[in-house]
């Protein structure tokens, strides 16, 4: 199996959520508190209880959640608002309650697309291969991997880090107390438990409620990223490669190329599917404005009360 760490360089990040999986509430509060810009002590300072209704604990881990999901961002020695946290929560903020999928699939493609805050949640997706695995094989595999990389981690962050992934993905029981409350991304279903203990299975299918705005969004970030300097993108990666759509959405094959072959409507001409002599690829015609992008989505979705 390819390594999916073998083009990143960066530090891995096993901690940092205190153990809490990110909570429904927690980015626009996040989002409030630094609105106008906040020092690095407004998550942990003495009012930080009174300020969020949460334990100090919880504070932290609400602000590595945002920074995370690509909310708020570090600016110096302040903390601040990111063009995206603008865009969902500010003045006119597209989805300020995080009301509709398209949202939360932002928030899952920022978290799983990308190793750098959320390793283990990048590594899930985009490391693993097939439906079904356990969650004491997963922590092993991480171990394993800490070891060839020689990185840091023991052995009780990396199964706390297992365990707020799957708790941020999977539904708690009904009637759980509300230090078990139902995730953001529960909704999603990416993941869910099997019926045997300690088996978890992906769904793997075409996502009716991802938006094809918010595929070419993810689409247009994974190629700047990963392949920047090419001006065609072949349609085997977009399916396959780590950190790609098909990836981290977990998409069937299929379904991917049913959107890669209308991503020039989608994207008003700035990706364009070509299938020539069997060479299936999508070719960049000009700079997405993915922000345009994002609007054009929530204001279809407004209008016509669907998220595709």
């Amino acid at each position: 199996m390819a390594d999916v760490f073998d083009n990143w360089s960066g530090k891995p990040q096993f901690a940092g959520h205190e153990t809490f999986p990110l909570r429904i509430l927690w980015l626009r509060k996040a989002y409030d508190a630094v609105r106008d810009g906040a020092p690095l002590t407004v998550f942990k300072d003495d009012e930080a209880i009174s300020r969020f209704g949460v334990g100090r604990n919880m504070a932290v881990s609400m602000r590595f959640w945002a920074q995370a999901a690509g909310i708020i961002e570090l600016d110096g020695k302040k903390l601040k608002p990111t063009p995206l946290g603008d865009l969902l929560f500010g003045d006119g903020g597209l989805d300020p309650y995080l009301e509709h999928p398209t949202s939360l699939w932002l928030i899952h493609w920022n978290l799983a697309s990308s190793p750098e805050n959320t390793t283990t949640f990048f590594y899930c997706f985009n490391g693993l291969f097939g439906h079904e695995f356990r969650s004491a094989d997963l922590v092993q595999a991480i171990e394993r991997l800490i070891e060839q990389k020689g990185w840091r981690g023991a052995h009780k962050t990396i199964q706390n880090d297992v365990t707020v992934f799957l708790r941020s993905y999977c539904s708690r029981p009904s009637g759980a107390m509300d230090d078990a409350a139902e995730p953001l991304l529960s909704e999603l279903a990416l993941v869910q438990e099997t019926g045997a203990s300690g088996w978890y299975e992906f769904s793997i299918g075409p996502k009716p409620n991802l938006h094809d705005a918010l595929f070419a969004y993810a689409l247009d970030t994974y190629w700047r990223r990963a392949h920047q300097s090419r001006a065609t993108l072949a349609a085997e990666l977009i399916c396959h490669d780590a950190g790609s759509p098909g990836r981290v959405f977990k998409m069937d094959e299929d379904s991917v190329i049913e959107r890669l072959m209308r991503i020039n409507e989608s994207t008003s001409g700035a990706f364009v599917w070509t299938d020539t002599a069997g060479l299936r690829q999508i070719q960049r015609s000009s700079q997405l404005d993915t922000g345009a992008l994002l609007k054009g989505a929530f204001d279809e979705i407004a209008r016509h009360g669907k998220a595709a």
